[in-house]
């Protein structure tokens, strides 16, 4: 079985990959042209104990999750948060260079901050790499500015200042890159819309009577792995395009289905509940009413 590293600090991480110990324990940016993985291995696989920013350019190595990878090539930016299992794998015979910035923060560094919080609410972390994002020359110059910034500030002599003014700059890198993903679905909007659709149409043949007595109602999970991409990713699209996440569009199915069996058969709100994967009827009865004003029975006399 092949060995999965785990990193609890950031120092083991530069020991790793060869580098010389970081100038701060809780916060390190790494030129990614100095990084040196084990020479001996071509496949690595590992979980880290803190989040990674990777901006990677002509990197010859396959990162992946589960069955999603990608070849870095271009400029792109990539997020990890903790305890995520990366694999990659490395071509020994790469003519390129890699290059480019990894910026790894402990949570210790982001505790009792102001970031502490925003941070879990940025769907990127949860991303697949194949979901990166690909930046303008203009918007990379813009994340390695304030990557630069950053590393000034904890190579510089340490004050009570010094923690706020990194915590800032995180703040903005992160603002940027929610503004540059947003940029990306709407440059890319044909593949974006094409997942949509995609999305649509396999979100109705869940809730054809044989899948749902097969399968029950489908989950957020269920669907974004029936799109190859990831349950975050899927949500942000879907937000961005519909004005509604993923566990809304699932509601609007079940009601649908339910207004359907209601108005054109005679089974009970039981059995349709039983259907929908509901435990008990007065879950779907509460949801029903909360959406639609009226009880079930209420919606079916409306139709006698």
């Amino acid at each position: 079985m092949k060995k999965t590293f785990r990193f609890n600090a950031i120092a083991a991480f530069h020991a790793f990959c060869n580098l010389p110990s970081p100038d701060h324990p809780l916060i390190s940016l790494i030129d990614y042209s100095q990084v040196n993985y084990p020479v001996d291995e071509n496949e690595l696989q590992w979980i880290q104990h803190f989040y990674s920013v990777g901006l990677k350019r002509d990197v010859q190595a396959k990162f992946n999750y589960g069955q999603q990878e990608y070849d870095f090539n271009a400029g792109l930016l990539t997020f990890i948060s903790p305890l995520q299992f990366l694999k990659v794998e490395i071509n020994q015979q790469a003519q390129v260079e890699p290059s480019g910035w990894l910026l790894l923060i402990h949570p210790d560094f982001i505790w009792n901050t102001t970031l502490a919080k925003k941070i879990k609410h940025y769907d990127f972390f949860q991303y697949a790499v194949n979901e990166a994002l690909f930046l303008s020359e203009k918007e990379e110059r813009v994340i390695e500015d304030i990557l630069q910034r950053i590393r000034q500030e904890y190579q510089a002599n340490i004050d009570r200042f010094s923690q706020e003014i990194i915590i800032a700059q995180l703040e903005l890198l992160l603002v940027y890159a929610e503004r540059f993903y947003e940029r990306q679905f709407i440059t890319r909007r044909k593949s974006s819309s094409e997942i949509v659709l995609r999305f649509e149409e396999l979100l109705a043949s869940c809730f054809r009577r044989e899948q749902l007595q097969q399968h029950g109602v489908p989950t957020v999970s269920m669907l974004a792995d029936g799109l190859h991409i990831s349950t975050n990713y899927l949500g942000t699209l879907l937000r961005l395009h519909t004005q509604q996440n993923t566990q809304q569009h699932i509601q609007n199915s079940i009601l649908h289905y339910a207004k359907e069996q209601l108005s054109t058969s005679e089974k009970s709100v039981s059995e349709i509940a039983y259907e929908l994967g509901f435990e008990h009827a007065q879950s779907f009865s509460r949801l029903f009413k909360q959406k639609t004003n009226q009880s079930p029975m209420a919606f079916r006399q409306s139709f006698s």
